[in-house]
């Protein structure tokens, strides 16, 4: 079953423990990786597009998808007027994927947590879903990613509720706001990452401001 096959590739790349062992694991799953989430009625790389849209009028950009995997969240964005979408991810296979859907104008190999590829104030804004999760992108990913975006600009991201407290991520909204780079606008209440299986598995979406 695609939910057994989904599940065991979660547990993969959840228990990976490097970055290496990551992007392996990543590459193993590529191919399967839309069948096999969508079984499991993974719902965060559309449903981020609501955040989006309510900060980010049609047409602005660029805007970065920071760890678009196979891009999923990149044509429901094309098809609400955002043309100037750019991917990035630390996966090879994945970015091949998400290339094919001919949505992105560029698409980066990064890893989230070192330097990005941009000069300050590049993006309007940047997103992130399925991101702020266990083993993968840390916290401190964060101050890049607003460095890259330009003050007016937006960021625009989920965090997993198993890694929200122990990940440092209030630390690290408070330095930034301290530090005036950011200001809160929006933290949603947890709600499912799934709509078919594990419902214990939550997340929030939160929207900052970038000064």
């Amino acid at each position: 079953m695609d939910t057994d096959k989904a599940h065991a590739a979660l547990d993969s790349v959840y228990g990976a423990g490097s970055p290496d062992a990551l992007d392996a694991a990543y590459a193993a799953w590529a191919a399967s990786y839309d069948s096999e989430t969508a079984s499991l009625g993974y719902l965060l790389p559309f449903l981020i597009t609501a955040w989006v849209t309510r900060y980010v009028a049609a047409g602005e950009g660029p805007l970065l998808d920071a760890g678009c995997g196979t891009g999923l969240t990149g044509p429901q964005l094309k098809a609400l007027g955002y043309s100037d979408l750019v991917g990035l991810d630390l996966s090879d296979d994945m970015l091949q994927v998400a290339a094919g859907r001919q949505t992105y104008g560029d698409l980066k190999k990064a890893m989230l947590g070192g330097p990005l590829p941009w000069p300050d104030g590049y993006f309007r804004a940047f997103f992130s879903t399925g991101v702020f999760t266990i083993g993968h992108a840390p916290a401190s990913a964060l101050r890049e990613l607003v460095r890259v975006t330009k003050s007016g600009g937006h960021a625009i991201f989920t965090v997993r509720d198993q890694v929200f407290e122990i990940g440092g991520f209030r630390d690290v909204f408070v330095e930034l706001e301290q530090a005036g780079k950011w200001r809160s606008l929006e933290e949603s209440p947890w709600f499912r990452c799934y709509a078919v299986a594990d419902p214990d598995a939550q997340v929030k979406t939160l929207v900052f401001e970038v000064l």
